[in-house]
């Protein structure tokens, strides 16, 4: 395991509007206010959206197992934010559900959302860690630089 510590920076409260790109308008906050490290909460809904549910198979490296939904589905998530190669790097988790189906796992791409997306951003400050890809598994994991 690997850890560091880190201190409560500023704290932002967003809305994301129907219609929106979430990851998009989330990206967009962080760049503008110039929020590097993070962690977020997020509640509402999106019109649609793809999330990986897990691997094909339970290798290394894994193949991810995409699911795409659609028509208005209710999320409950939780994201990191570390700078990646191109600027923050959000790493979102959530579980979204309709009626009796429900899927949880990390959200890919483009998701409108529907109704509206209330974003709680905490900043994390006096952090050095940074997003990049682990030769091991090939996902972009935290690096700690150790």
């Amino acid at each position: 395991m690997e850890y560091a510590s880190a201190r409560m920076g500023r704290i932002f409260v967003a809305r994301v509007d129907h219609g929106e790109d979430l990851l998009g308008e989330l990206e967009g906050l962080l760049r503008k206010e110039g929020v590097s490290h993070g962690f977020m909460l997020l509640l509402g809904a999106l019109q649609e959206g793809v999330v990986v549910t897990g691997p094909e198979e339970a290798v290394i490296p894994p193949v991810p197992h995409f699911v795409g939904f659609g028509g208005g589905w209710e999320l409950l998530g939780v994201a990191t934010v570390y700078p990646g190669g191109e600027g923050p790097a959000i790493h979102l988790h959530a579980s979204v559900g309709r009626g009796e189906k429900v899927l949880t796992g990390c959200l890919r791409g483009r998701s409108g959302t529907y109704l509206v997306m209330e974003v709680l951003v905490f900043e994390l400050a006096g952090l050095l860690i940074r997003r990049a890809k682990d030769p091991k598994t090939g996902q972009q994991l935290p690096d700690f630089g150790g």
